[in-house]
């Protein structure tokens, strides 16, 4: 199983430093990838926030892989997930042709449908029929990737007659994952995408039911299940006192890691912003990094 670490995206240590730091500590460590997220807004209720600390200040997930690039060299540079129903689907295709440009290649793509009705009503989508809109979305996508000429009129989307240039430097396009949680996306995952990546809220006791129903879907759709990624969005919590899945001390974490590749996970990214202690606005940020240099450390690739 490979390992990835998300960099800082959510709370007080999301600085230009500290991504830096942390993306090019990971690299040299042999992390394999870096991964941001996308959360638009925090919805409140009266005064008070609805949502967790860590999904209230978040920074833009592909303003930061693009930053991203800049700064490694190796690493490959992924997003889990951009919401297909807030971005037009040719302007999403030009923001990852250029980081994909910008990174020599190195882009992953997570697709979600979105979950939080507050953020299609400030960007003026439809919350209803997602699933089929993610499916146009991904084949359209494909379509802007590798077509010389474009003409897409499809149930949700429109592109008339246009040449979408350039093209990315992966051949034929870059990875498209979808995140999914419900059964209908992971058979959807498994029939037209190159994988599938595992939300924050995951039952990690169950994902291994999760990757089995993706591979049965890419079997019935006559694809290789062999040739899918499956990535595991570890939210880590280092805790004296708690224990649960990639919760407690450092040891425990390494040994659910293990157990997450015995269920069929081929990649696991590290992730310390869903961590109220380190991805929060209150959180310390010089006590967040140090705590994020200490996990890095611990659980790299080979120790």
């Amino acid at each position: 199983m490979e390992l990835g670490f998300a960099v800082p995206v959510s709370g007080s240590w999301a600085t230009p430093p500290a991504i830096a730091d942390i993306a090019r500590r990971a690299e040299a460590l042999g992390y394999r990838s870096l991964w941001t997220f996308q959360r638009l807004l925090a919805p409140l209720d009266g005064d008070e926030h609805r949502l967790d600390p860590q999904y209230r200040s978040v920074q833009d997930p592909l303003a930061v892989l693009a930053y991203l690039a800049a700064v490694t060299r190796t690493a490959r540079l992924g997003v889990a997930v951009i919401n297909a129903p807030y971005l037009a689907p040719v302007v999403l295709a030009k923001s990852l042709t250029t980081i994909d440009h910008l990174s020599e290649g190195r882009l992953d793509v997570g697709i979600g449908g979105g979950w939080l009705r507050e953020e299609f009503e400030a960007v003026g989508a439809s919350y209803q029929h997602r699933g089929a809109r993610v499916e146009e979305y991904v084949a359209l996508l494909q379509e802007l990737w590798t077509a010389e000429v474009v003409d897409h009129d499809g149930t949700f989307y429109r592109v008339p007659r246009a040449r979408v240039d350039p093209k990315p430097v992966q051949q034929p396009h870059p990875p498209v994952l979808l995140g999914a949680t419900a059964e209908p996306a992971l058979r959807r995952a498994g029939r037209i995408a190159a994988g599938w990546i595992s939300s924050s809220r995951a039952d990690l006791e169950s994902i291994g039911r999760s990757i089995d129903v993706v591979r049965a879907a890419a079997v019935d759709a006559g694809r290789d299940p062999e040739g899918l990624r499956f990535v595991c969005r570890a939210v880590v919590q280092v805790r004296d006192d708690t224990r649960a899945p990639l919760v407690g001390s450092l040891p425990d974490i390494a040994d659910d890691l293990r157990r997450l590749e015995a269920a069929g996970v081929t990649e696991a990214f590290i992730d310390l912003n869903f961590d109220p202690r380190i991805g929060s606005p209150e959180a310390d940020p010089a006590v967040s990094l140090r705590r994020a240099h200490q996990v890095l450390e611990a659980l790299a690739p080979g120790r």
